[in-house]
């Protein structure tokens, strides 16, 4: 049976704020999505990152349709994810600050352009994931966008994730 065939009971409809809510209970990590169009590097904070396939190797981040690395990424078709490591909250701050200028977003942030993409990669990532641009798909506000993985690092020893979780940065307790 498809799912329009199925009769659902009439509910309210859901507030973003109680949206937010019950999915704030979800543990994501964190990662900054950087590129390089036109010279400029632009970056953002990112917590919607999956894998999303192994045959070919595609991961996914979402990016908000107003910001301005959206066309950025758009006009570049490449990318890398620094994720971060738990001290980093203040990067991650940074880099969800809506309105930094531009020219000096990287102001106190060593990079160094990844192997794979040249993209910009952060020093002190606990791992880096590089990308081709795949696809673009709708989702809202928002717009899913696909990458082919054409390059990957992670720090040895490893080191713990900064994660998000209730509204808050949170560290692995071991």
């Amino acid at each position: 049976m498809a799912v329009e065939d199925t009769e659902f009971p009439p509910t309210a409809p859901v507030s973003t704020t109680e949206f937010r809510r019950v999915v704030g209970n979800f543990a994501t990590g964190i990662a900054i999505a950087a590129t390089t169009d036109r010279g400029i590097d632009h970056a953002m904070t990112v917590s919607a990152f999956t894998s999303v396939s192994l045959d070919p190797l595609l991961v996914l981040i979402c990016v908000e349709k107003t910001a301005r690395f959206h066309q950025a990424v758009s006009n570049s078709g490449a990318w890398a994810l620094s994720i971060l490591a738990e001290d980093a909250e203040a990067t991650s701050r940074w880099f969800a600050e809506k309105g930094r200028p531009t020219q000096a977003q990287f102001a106190g942030f060593p990079r160094y352009p990844g192997p794979a993409t040249g993209m910009p990669v952060l020093d002190g990532a606990i791992a880096v994931v590089e990308c081709r641009t795949w696809s673009w798909h709708d989702g809202g506000d928002h717009d899913i966008l696909l990458g082919s993985v054409v390059g990957v690092w992670a720090a040895e020893p490893p080191r713990g994730p900064l994660l998000y979780l209730r509204g808050s940065y949170r560290r692995l307790a071991d």
